[in-house]
């Protein structure tokens, strides 16, 4: 892992801060970015255009999309929510700019390249507009995850600790943790700061955002989210570059202008883009009074999106039952488990892909009365028994013993030559 931190000085404008946190971003990971980018998106859609059709496709569709955002800043109707977009996409353009060692700061309008380091942050939105624009060698793995996620009250509820775990291919392994310090207006006229104006996230070369997701913010808030995707191409109608905004900026900006879980909702729901659809977490550490047996409400609120629909509750009553809130990108809220394909999977593959019975539900069912502070913590988000753990097992997989079913999830120690029912264990 590499740490960066980056501070911007508030007694500067905030444009004049975005773009500058960019540029300096950019010019100590400089390395960093060139490494990671050319372990991952080089080929993307250039320089060889073996795939012209689709790359023209999403070409057109990520232009809309910044041509609409851009015409709704120079609107100034919703002055808050638009300004932090517009702070992100400043950011962005320092960074890429400060990599081409091209210096200009805009002072009015500007573009950004569809095909440059935009791709870093697309990252989840990528997969499912891959899909929904049909790509032919698309490579989407049925019932693969990437994280596995716990948000666990410890005896007595004397504590709330959240963790998160992500895995993801070999070629994403240059990791940073970042600690933001950007002391941004809620909008371009206002005087009051952001709540979120310092946050600390695990994320990537190049990438101002976390994508795995993972974030404490100085709000008090923790946001968190293990993926679900869409398994219903019929929902891929939903999905409109022109009053939409892509999901890595709605999370940005719901990190910055809410002060609660309830906050984060409402700013992460609008102009739901139906990419990257999540299961997102929102812990309200403001909330929590250690030792309470009766909580306030608000603590953990839980939010759902697939295209055309999101769905969200307070669910710190459930979390208080429970004593946990475990989260394996399997959607909990019944709407969007049916409405996202998730029944016809069951039908078809059986308890793998429901929400009770999947593996890593079992076994965080079964061992998460064995955290009782942090090293325990980390230990159960750590763990992968495949080999002696009955839950691992896959009956009508060949050998039996599967690494995808752990919390700690490792497909790639199955052997290649296996026999497995659908590729994610594969």
């Amino acid at each position: 892992w590499a740490f960066l931190e980056v501070a911007t000085n508030a007694s500067y404008n905030d444009s004049l801060q975005a773009y500058a946190a960019g540029l300096a971003e950019a010019a100590v990971t400089e390395q960093l970015m060139y490494m990671h980018w050319m372990n991952t998106m080089v080929g993307y859609c250039g320089p060889f255009k073996y795939e012209s059709e689709y790359c023209q496709k999403l070409r057109d569709y990520l232009e809309a999309n910044l041509g609409w955002m851009e015409e709704q800043m120079g609107k100034g109707q919703d002055p808050e929510y638009w300004h932090q977009v517009r702070l992100a996409l400043l950011q962005l353009k320092g960074l890429e700019d400060s990599y081409n060692r091209r210096l200009d700061f805009p002072r009015g309008r500007f573009t950004l390249a569809p095909f440059g380091f935009l791709l870093l942050q697309l990252g989840g939105d990528l997969e499912d507009l891959e899909s929904a624009l049909n790509r032919s060698s698309l490579q989407r793995v049925l019932g693969s995850g990437s994280c596995s996620a716990l948000v666990k009250l410890l005896p007595g509820n004397r504590d709330l600790l959240v963790a998160h775990d992500t895995w993801t291919s070999y070629q994403s392994m240059l990791r940073l943790i970042k600690k933001y310090t950007l002391p941004f207006r809620t909008s371009a006229g206002g005087k009051s700061q952001i709540p979120g104006s310092i946050q600390v996230f695990s994320s990537y070369p190049g990438t101002i955002f976390s994508g795995d997701d993972f974030y404490i913010l100085s709000s008090g808030l923790v946001t968190l989210e293990t993926t679900i995707g869409n398994n219903n191409p019929a929902r891929w109608k939903y999905l409109d570059p022109r009053g939409s905004v892509l999901e890595w900026l709605r999370n940005i900006v719901a990190n910055r202008l809410a002060r609660s879980g309830s906050e984060w909702a409402t700013v992460f729901q609008r102009f739901n883009s139906g990419t990257y659809n999540n299961q997102w977490m929102v812990v309200d550490y403001n909330a929590f009074v250690p030792g309470r047996a009766s909580p306030s409400p608000g603590i953990l609120t839980v939010l759902e999106q697939i295209p055309g629909l999101v769905v969200e509750a307070d669910l710190t009553k459930l979390l208080y039952q429970q004593g946990y809130w475990a989260s394996y990108n399997v959607p909990y809220f019944e709407d969007i488990f049916n409405a996202s394909g998730n029944l016809e999977l069951v039908r078809k593959y059986g308890d793998w892909f429901t929400y009770d019975k999947n593996p890593r539900a079992q076994i965080f069912r079964r061992n998460q009365t064995l955290v009782h502070d942090l090293d325990s913590m980390i230990r159960l988000m750590r763990s992968n028994n495949y080999l002696q753990d009955p839950l691992s097992r896959c009956r009508d997989c060949d050998p039996p013993q599967n690494a995808e079913n752990a919390i700690s999830a490792r497909s790639d120690l199955n052997p290649s030559n296996g026999t497995y029912p659908f590729p994610a264990l594969r």
